[in-house]
C-alpha cells in the first residue's frame, strides 16, 4: 500500500492559498482516479482507499493544521503498516519559482513546518516528496502572510498546471519509481 498525502490547512478560508498547494494537487489526484471523495476520517485526517494498477493507495488530507501534519500521517501509516519509502508527501515550496516541481526520494524539511512535523513524527527524512513551487516571498512581507495569501490571478494558470504535474509525479513515483519521476518532472519549468 502507498499513502499519498497533500499538505494544507483544513478551513475553507485557506482554499486557493499558496500553503494549500498540496491539497490542490491531491484534489486533482482524487478526480483522476475516479472522482473519489475523501469520506473516511481516521487519525485527524480525511482519506479514501483506491487502486492504481496493481497498487493499493490511501489518499489523505490531514485535518490538523499544516504545522501538525505529522500527527495525522504517522499514526495512519502505522495503522496500515505503510513504510516511509511508500509515503508520498505533496507540499508547497517557496524556494522554487511558481509552478516548478521538485521530486525527491528523501531530504530535510528545508524550513517547511509541515514537513518538519512529518519528519519529527515519522522519525525519518526517508520518504518521497513532491514540492510545488510558489515563489519567494517579497522582502516586505511576513512569511506567514505570504504562504497564507491567495494565488494571484496572473499565476493561477501556472499553478493549475503545477498541481496537475504534481499529481502525475506522484503516480510516476508509484508506477515508475522515484528516480524516473525525478527525471521526468524536475527538469521542467526552470
Amino acid at each position: 500500500m502507498w499513502l499519498i498525502c497533500g499538505l494544507g490547512n483544513p478551513e475553507r478560508r485557506y482554499i486557493g492559498t499558496r500553503h494549500n498547494a498540496g491539497f490542490a494537487a491531491l484534489d486533482l489526484l482524487l478526480h483522476e482516479l475516479g472522482d473519489l471523495k475523501l469520506c473516511d476520517t481516521k487519525f485527524q485526517g480525511a482519506c479514501v482507499k483506491t487502486r492504481f494498477f496493481e497498487e493499493s493507495l490511501l489518499l489523505l488530507k490531514p485535518l490538523t493544521y499544516m504545522n501538525e501534519s505529522g500527527r495525522c500521517i504517522a499514526p495512519l501509516s502505522n495503522f496500515y503498516r505503510i513504510p516511509p519509502e511508500r509515503i508520498i508527501v505533496i507540499s508547497d515550496e517557496i524556494e522554487l519559482p511558481p509552478g516548478q516541481i521538485r521530486v525527491r526520494a528523501r531530504g530535510s524539511a528545508g524550513g517547511h513546518n509541515g514537513l518538519k512535523s512529518v519528519v519529527s513524527c515519522l522519525g525519518t527524512e526517508n520518504f518521497p516528496r513532491v514540492r510545488i513551487g510558489v515563489g519567494e516571498k517579497p522582502e516586505y512581507m511576513d512569511l506567514a502572510d505570504y504562504v497564507l495569501g491567495k494565488i494571484p490571478p496572473d499565476e493561477e494558470k501556472t499553478m493549475a498546471e503545477a498541481y496537475q504535474e504534481a499529481a502525475e509525479a506522484c503516480l510516476d513515483i508509484i508506477s515508475k519509481g522515484v528516480d524516473k519521476s525525478m527525471n521526468l518532472h524536475n527538469a521542467k519549468r526552470k
